[in-house]
């Protein structure tokens, strides 16, 4: 009796949360803001521009940063506060490779809305993640879309909140599929959002094991282009500066583009969790039309970023607005 009770009730559970999170997200909108703050659109892009002129690591940055904030307690900007004892998401080992550069540019595009006393501690440091994120994609040859806006900040960010949040390099098409899906993302949209990998760098460390230790029966991955692997290799010796960063996407690095795709159908994806989207068969298929088709990329990706933005949402009372984006008010 008991264990069937259970069984009624997991899927109650689930059907509730999905309730909860589409109640929250059906109070975004577009134009939350257009009686307290209307050009909160245009002090963020100004903001965002200035940085991304200063340095290129400002779209990567961003862009990881609003990913690792939404799969981690909801799109709340819980991964921008900081903790005194380093105690907070941020200071997860799986966030220490987060580039201050996406931080910076949240903290200076808060201070450019806050400037205007129209807008001063109206519009979320979520918001304005969210509307930041959109603009380093579209900076950078990326779809311009939509941002639906109304989000709120959390007030918890913990170490363990981070636990088995984040899909890891060494991902199988299971493991993506299941963590995607716990958040209404299907593996059309995990494969286009795998495609934010066109810009940005990962450290030698992150994929070391392809190439030197991968498995008792061969030391180099064989799904990774063997060219591609002696080039690794080269800039990745056994004991490298952790430091040095190597480009995502060997083609396009500064150009947000479907090349991650071709790149994968030449055994050139830098993780076993890139690699494996053209390898598994199941997914191939979307891999090969992103390939072939730049706008469907664009296009999925945009769809598949409005639908990160709702996930776990705060609106309506909940949580706040933070006057500073890196602490409770």
């Amino acid at each position: 009796m008991e264990n069937q009770r259970k069984s009624l009730l997991f899927p109650l559970v689930i059907v509730l949360f999905f309730l909860l999170n589409a109640t929250a997200f059906a109070q975004l909108r577009s134009d939350f803001y257009k009686n307290t703050c209307p050009n909160v659109e245009s002090l963020v892009r100004a903001a965002v521009r200035q940085k991304f002129q200063q340095t290129f690591v400002t779209a990567p940055a961003t862009l990881r940063l609003f990913f690792h904030d939404c799969f981690v307690r909801g799109c709340d900007a819980s991964m921008l506060l900081s903790s005194p004892n380093r105690k907070a998401e941020k200071d997860h080992p799986d966030n220490l490779s987060l580039a201050g550069d996406g931080f910076d540019t949240v903290v200076k595009a808060k201070a450019a809305v806050d400037k205007d006393s129209k807008c001063r501690n109206k519009v979320s440091c979520a918001d304005i993640l969210a509307l930041a994120t959109r603009e380093v994609v579209s900076m950078t040859g990326g779809p311009f879309y939509q941002v639906e806006l109304g989000r709120r900040d959390g007030r918890v960010s913990t170490l363990a909140g981070v636990q088995h949040q984040l899909p890891g390099e060494g991902f199988n098409l299971d493991q993506l599929n299941t963590m995607f899906a716990r958040h209404g993302l299907s593996q059309t949209d995990m494969i286009a959002l795998s495609g934010a990998h066109t810009l940005g760098f990962s450290h030698c460390s992150k994929f070391s094991k392809r190439l030197y230790n991968f498995s008792p029966k061969s030391r180099v991955d064989p799904t990774l282009n063997r060219q591609y692997a002696a080039q690794l290799r080269q800039m990745c010796p056994i004991r490298v500066d952790p430091r040095i960063a190597i480009n995502m996407d060997p083609t396009t690095p500064n150009t947000f583009d479907n090349a991650y795709f071709k790149n994968l159908q030449q055994g050139k994806g830098l993780f076993v969790s890139d690699q494996i989207l053209f390898t598994d068969p199941r997914s191939r298929n979307t891999v090969n039309f992103f390939a072939s088709n730049n706008n469907a990329f664009k296009q999925a990706f945009a769809t598949a970023m409005i639908k990160l933005g709702r996930v776990g949402v705060l609106t309506g009372n909940q949580g706040e607005i933070r006057f500073d984006c890196t602490r409770q008010n």
